[in-house]
């Protein structure tokens, strides 16, 4: 029987392949397509990480691509041009679409050309930004930058092969004629700075195009001049709403690299914490898609039930929305003693107040007919566009690592994946509510198994990580969040990229929304749920 090794070297007879902590191959440019294309033949079909990064003489992008059918199976792919003047790379947006928004970041900052990418233009960046920001050589003197008077680009680019070399050809964003509607920056229901440029043929959705980068802060880029336990407070500020569950994730990356164990008692902390993480964050979705479509009470219950999670993470953290807690080798400080009197009370109050929910708004004739069979997702576009979480598997995407891979203590305890095959909107709305009912089982079996010890391993002052590439995901409220870092064996990262899924899910909206009403797309984007410093990171 062939194994992927065999396959690959049929096809590209000179890549090279290594085994590391996935199976790396690398390969030359011209033989990138390739290699997507035979991979993808073999079932990977799940684009789940993109980077940019600078080696110092080349430019290179790495890919972590997976099996929608058996999640944990992953290959890494890799390439590079040693022309920094003009670094030119095949694109694989048309393998993957995952790979579109993701390929138009790395061009915005290490000036990397996608050859055949449908829309070269920055995401994050304005157009007429100087240098390019992740590129080891950036000039940081600060660019002179007149945001007043920068109208959006008419023009996007598409770069193809032409007889003498790369040739840009140059497209109107939108057809002449065409109606456009900003949605957003400044706009409640976009849930953040985000920027919908959208054309409109009467009231029906032509085209939606995304602009990001409106709250960009440079998170990955600061990364690399600190150490691992300085970097772990910006994971909390990409998704707030999931700051617990996303520090959590770099610090199992550095821990798993460093080879520090994790007391058994910080495991099973760290796992009730997540999961209240997700409860208050799946709370807050309820409530803000309810107010999306004018459910003023349904949003006041929400945050109601949701302050009881954050006076428990208060009592024991200090913090409310950032709680700080999770630290290299297990958790900052002991539980407070009530927590689990508190944590205990709160599921009883939680389990009787999901039933108001759905007596209020879920049965709710407007609310349903503005959500059965709106926003309609594939499995296919899912997997294709890397859509993970209450989205994904609100189109049947099996994707909950929790099951899949699990981590911490999920190993102990009974739960379901919640998927539905409806793929609309009202599959997500459903999906959350479903999940806040499993994680309060997921509590339930540990609240009272806490062990006792230690609740934080003994860690040196100064962390090095071995030289060598480590990858690390957890499930998110929002799906899979990654953390891939590049060690020189320094005690900062060569290079961090944090995998957002909310710029999955924004990647969709235009796919998702095209042919709907300018109203559905108010109930469409709260459906899906987007934090947008995750996405600007």
């Amino acid at each position: 029987m062939e194994t992927i090794k065999d396959i690959i070297l049929a096809k590209v007879p000179a890549a090279l392949i290594e085994e590391k902590q996935f199976l790396t191959i690398t390969v030359l440019p011209a033989e990138l397509r390739t290699l997507a294309q035979t991979v993808r033949a073999e079932g990977f079909d799940y684009l789940i990480h993109l980077t940019g990064v600078d080696y110092g003489e080349a430019l290179g992008v790495v890919y972590l691509v997976g099996k929608s059918t058996d999640m944990n199976t992953m290959i890494v792919l890799k390439t590079a041009t040693e022309d920094r003047e003009n670094p030119f790379l095949p694109t694989v947006s048309d393998i993957w679409g995952s790979a579109e928004l993701n390929e138009r970041e790395v061009y915005g900052f290490f000036g990397i050309i996608f050859i055949d990418h449908p829309d070269m233009r920055h995401i994050f960046l304005t157009e007429r930004w100087k240098g390019f920001p992740f590129r080891k050589d950036y000039d940081n003197t600060p660019n002179e930058l007149d945001v007043k008077s920068y109208p959006m680009p008419e023009y996007s680019s598409r770069w193809v092969q032409g007889k003498k070399g790369p040739e840009e050809h140059r497209y109107l964003t939108f057809e002449e004629d065409d109606y456009v509607l900003n949605i957003g920056p400044q706009h409640p229901a976009t849930h953040g700075v985000l920027h919908f440029r959208t054309a409109l043929d009467g009231e029906i959705i032509k085209k939606i195009d995304v602009n990001c980068g409106y709250i960009h802060r440079g998170v990955e880029k600061l990364s690399e001049d600190l150490t691992y336990p300085q970097i772990l407070h910006f994971t909390d500020r990409l998704d707030y709403l999931s700051s617990h569950i996303n520090r959590h994730g770099l610090c199992m990356c550095v821990e798993k690299a460093a080879g520090i164990e994790v007391p058994e008692r910080a495991q099973y902390i760290r796992t009730i914490m997540d999961e209240l993480t997700r409860i208050a964050s799946h709370l807050l979705s309820w409530a803000c898609i309810c107010m999306d479509m004018g459910a003023l009470t349904a949003f006041i219950y929400g945050m109601r039930d949701r302050e009881k999670i954050l006076d428990i993470f208060e009592a024991t953290c200090g913090g409310r929305l950032i709680t700080n807690y999770n630290v290299i080798g297990g958790v900052m400080a002991d539980l407070h003693p009530d927590f689990q009197k508190d944590v205990k009370a709160f599921i009883v109050l939680m389990r009787k107040n999901l039933k108001e929910y759905h007596t209020l708004y879920t049965g709710n004739i407007i609310a349903r007919q503005r959500m059965i069979g709106v926003g309609p997702l594939t499995n296919e576009m899912a997997v294709s566009y890397a859509v993970t979480g209450p989205v994904g598997r609100g189109s049947g995407f099996s994707c909950d690592l929790r099951k899949i891979a699990p981590y911490a203590a999920y190993d102990k305890v009974q739960f379901k994946e919640i998927l539905r095959t409806e793929g609309d909107s009202m599959a997500r709305y459903l999906n959350r509510l479903d999940e806040i009912v499993e994680s309060l089982s997921i509590i339930e079996q540990l609240i009272d198994r806490i062990p006792e010890g230690e609740f934080c391993a003994k860690t040196k002052a100064i962390i090095r990580l071995p030289e060598g590439e480590y990858y690390q995901r957890v499930e998110a409220a929002r799906g899979e969040f990654g953390v891939y870092i590049l060690s020189k064996g320094d005690k900062t990262p060569y290079r961090l990229k944090f995998r957002s899924p909310s710029m999955t899910l924004v990647s969709i909206m235009d796919k998702v929304c095209h042919g709907g009403k300018i109203s559905d797309l108010v109930t469409i984007g709260g459906s899906m749920d987007y934090v947008i410093p995750d996405i600007d990171r």
